[in-house]
């Protein structure tokens, strides 16, 4: 399994942890990446124009100018669930993207969904999904709390008629 791997291979899709979030990258061979970027931010942390942009351009960097001082691995995850298309189209249908501009958006256009698009030819984002799992698991908590707050002043208040 690739997955963890820090000697990218031509289509080998590249994780970088960045403060709340992880930024994805394709490989291209030669030190090179693909990824979408949003050139209005400010920095490679997440910023409020990521989170609002609609468009974003896809970029040809190094690999090592993306990652900065960043931690980073080669992360084939869907490999397991999914069959990657052959190496040559992948970098094919990469290279005709670069300095393209493509809809952006955090939930479900984002650089994860662009680069497994690109390896599987479907486009799949994890982060966005535990964010969302995790999101109506404290929306459930948050309504679970305000039934038993409810409950326990309702009770509260019987026990005090009485």
């Amino acid at each position: 399994m690739a997955e963890g791997r820090r000697d990218p291979q031509p289509g080998d899709l590249i994780e970088i942890d960045r403060p709340l979030y992880q930024h994805w990258a394709l490989y291209l061979g030669d030190g090179y990446v693909i990824h979408v970027t949003d050139e209005r931010a400010s920095s490679v942390w997440l910023s409020s124009s990521s989170i609002r942009a609609t468009r974003a351009k896809v970029k040809k960097d190094p690999l090592e100018e993306v990652v900065k001082n960043h931690k980073w691995r080669v992360n084939n995850k869907y490999d397991r669930s999914r069959t990657p298309r052959p190496v040559e189209e992948i970098i094919r249908r990469a290279e005709l993207c670069i300095d393209r501009e493509v809809p952006y958006n955090v939930l479900n256009s984002n650089c994860e969904h662009f680069v497994t698009m690109l390896r599987y030819g479907e486009g799949e984002s994890e982060q966005v999904q535990k964010a969302a799992a995790g999101s109506a698991a404290a929306a459930v908590g948050s309504i679970i709390l305000g039934v038993a707050a409810f409950v326990g002043m309702a009770l509260s208040e019987s026990a005090s008629r009485r």
